[in-house]
């Protein structure tokens, strides 16, 4: 064994990047935490781009015709130097920066969910899906003011262009690079990394789904701000420790939004200015909001201020006894700078506060319904999976999460009690008693330990060669090789398939709001071509981890199960093709959209018991929920200006978050 045998592998790699954005390091105010140094996950055999086993930098310009020479991050001279200095003029910075704050969004990812990251699979020519290594980047894809995540080409494409106005933050014809905006590349990876997990989250088929998007990179891209210790340092002590106020942690984009002709940020978690008085206001709660709102990007900045309202409840009683210590028992300190101590004590109680908030809004994700999420979806999802691992909560992060929704009207329908409890999804057990039935153990037991019955489903079309069918389900987790693991996914969901639909799992599969022939569901549910039974796609099954109240891992597996209906814009017609049933019509139109229903299922292998149930509002064979989807496609879509146009568009977009954020947003 040499003596280098001896030296373990480095943990991270420090890297230099722009806090925010270039614009604060230009500013003699904010020059001193404009640029900052973090540490990346290593990579030992990153190549030149960079390119590593999650990402591969492609630095193409179209619009000029170069192709930049790519930044080589494991020459010595550069690891001497903690990465390239911050510059705007240099591509290969350009290259360090997106690589850099992707891996730590993919970092926040990976550790909230127990297991490595997947990118979306690419499908070929709509049937067989291929394994996505790597997420492209292109920093220079567009000279453009857009920048936006391609489900299509499975990239991040970032735009610059030149600054066409004149005033104190702006000269003109400068150049903006979207891949130097800190909030825009953690944003638009967020796009990738939720896609990877709920594909189906980007069909807009209620108002909340493309404004859950819109929100959810939005705060993991806010939350990401308070693990910047020099960052939140200085912000607690230039706001006294009221991270209420108007500060630069609660903001997003601000480059962008002022080159744009904005005058501020793209977005503000915290307020806005008054365009009456010229000030800037903190936004104040508004049970109404969501009802006068469809735009997604407006209608998710009211998702964005509920959680960070959430935080800030969290914060304030966790510094309460700080102020109260530094005020002399008066609560209200006195006009000067704080001192330097109480800033570090306050900068620490923030950052944990965020962090955890942060966790707990990555954790719901694997506690979604499979389609159609909703705001209310979400706030259940975010007390749940906190509950499964905090059960005790003393803080209160739950019952803050629970009343600043409420405050600002969102709350999820049909539920009885607005409260931790109330919101709570449904145990397997309760689900069970709904429908009056009840899995053994050793029929769930079967799922683990037996083989499963002989046959494919035939939704899945997969190359046979490259995606081993499994006779038991398999976990995985963080130390889990990625191509294994986006193999396993499918080998899983495959004898998963088979256990509900051919073995012992039918009675699970009633509980769990599925619909099988037996039930005759209307002819306009898809049902499988070689045999006449309702077609039943398994999306997902894929690992969880969490800590039990012992504090030992658990791994749980999340399992997305979806059914599928033709749906007609005219009722008529629908009712039509509903009760067809012989001869089948000649030539199958497809429908005009999509109506699916179905459910996420979280299982506890070493239980054996069926955890939570999470289950779409109504089955795939649900009329009232189906015209409810007609209704917003026809009627109530996305924009308050032609917004039947619009939803259409963005439901059948290969491209929707280009659509989404067309030429304004990022």
């Amino acid at each position: 064994m040499t003596k280098g045998d001896l030296i373990p592998e480095p943990v991270s790699r420090s890297l230099r990047i722009f806090a925010f954005d270039p614009s604060l390091s230009a500013q003699f105010d904010t020059a001193g935490i404009g640029e900052i140094t973090i540490g990346v996950p290593w990579e030992k055999a990153l190549e030149a781009g960079p390119v590593g086993e999650y990402l591969e930098v492609i630095d193409v310009d179209p619009a000029s015709g170069v192709l930049y020479q790519p930044v080589h991050l494991n020459d010595s001279r550069i690891l001497a130097r903690n990465g390239l200095a911050p510059s705007e003029s240099n591509p290969q910075f350009h290259q360090q920066m997106v690589y850099a704050v992707a891996m730590t969004t993919i970092g926040h990812f990976e550790q909230a969910l127990g297991r490595v990251a997947l990118w979306s699979s690419h499908r070929d020519n709509g049937s067989s899906e291929q394994f996505v290594r790597r997420l492209r980047i292109y920093p220079h894809a567009l000279r453009d003011r857009n920048a936006y995540y391609s489900p299509e080409k499975k990239a991040l494409l970032f735009g610059y262009f030149p600054v066409g106005i004149k005033d104190a933050n702006n000269t003109p014809g400068t150049l903006v690079f979207t891949c130097l905006s800190h909030d825009i590349i953690a944003h638009e990876t967020t796009h990738a990394l939720l896609d990877g997990v709920h594909p189906r989250f980007n069909e807009p088929v209620n108002a909340d789904v493309l404004a859950f998007h819109e929100a959810f990179a939005d705060i993991v891209a806010l939350f990401q701000h308070f693990s910047y210790p020099g960052v939140l340092r200085d912000q607690i002590a230039r706001t006294r420790g009221d991270l209420a106020g108007e500060n630069l942690l609660g903001q997003l984009a601000q480059q962008f939004g002022k080159a744009s002709g904005r005058g501020r940020a793209l977005r503000d978690a915290l307020g806005a200015v008054n365009e009456a008085t010229g000030k800037w206001e903190p936004h104040k709660p508004d049970v109404r909001a969501l009802d006068r709102t469809r735009e997604p990007h407006q209608r998710g900045a009211i998702l964005v201020a509920a959680v960070f309202g959430a935080f800030l409840k969290v914060y304030r009683a966790r510094t309460v006894d700080l102020y109260r210590i530094a005020s002399e028992g008066t609560g209200k300190l006195r006009e000067g700078d704080i001192h330097p101590d109480l800033a570090n004590r306050l900068a620490t109680e923030a950052a944990r506060s965020a962090q955890q908030v942060l966790q707990m809004c990555i954790r719901a994700i694997d506690y979604c319904p499979p389609v159609g999420i909703t705001f209310g979806d979400y706030l259940r999802a975010i007390v749940t999976a906190d509950t499964d691992v905090n059960p005790d909560d003393p803080t209160g992060y739950r019952l803050a999460f629970v009343d600043s929704f409420r405050q600002w009207g969102i709350h999820p329908k049909g539920i009885r009690r607005m409260s931790v409890e109330g919101l709570l999804w449904p145990t397997g057990d309760e689900a069970e008693e709904e429908v009056a039935v009840k899995l053994d153990q050793a029929e769930l037991r079967s799922l683990f330990t037996e083989d499963q019955p002989a046959g494919d489903p035939e939704p899945m079309k997969r190359p046979p060669t490259t995606r081993p069918i499994a006779d038991r389900l398999q976990p995985w987790g963080l130390e889990s090789d990625r191509y294994q693991t986006w193999v396993g996914v499918d080998a899983n969901a495959a004898v998963l398939w088979r256990w509900l639909i051919k073995g012992k799992g039918r009675k699970l599969a009633r509980a769990i709001g599925l619909v099988l022939e037996e039930d005759s569901p209307p002819l306009t549910v898809f049902r499988s071509t070689n045999e006449n039974r309702v077609a039943v796609e398994v999306h997902s099954v894929r690992t969880a981890l969490r800590r039990s109240p012992r504090g030992e891992p658990v791994t749980d597996l999340v399992v997305e199960i979806t059914q599928r209906r033709r749906g007609y814009f005219d009722p008529a017609k629908q009712k039509l093709m509903d009760d067809i049933t012989k001869p089948a019509p000649a030539a199958d139109d497809g429908g005009d959209f999509r109506y699916r229903a179905g459910c996420t299922v979280l299982i506890n292998p070493k239980k054996m018991e069926v955890r939570r149930v999470i289950r779409t509002p109504g089955t795939i064979a649900d009329d009232e929920q189906l015209e409810r989807m007609r209704r917003f496609l026809t009627e109530g879509g996305l924009e308050a200006d032609n917004a039947f146009d619009f939803a259409r568009k963005a439901l059948s977009a290969r491209e929707p978050f280009a659509l989404l954020h067309r030429d304004v947003e990022a």
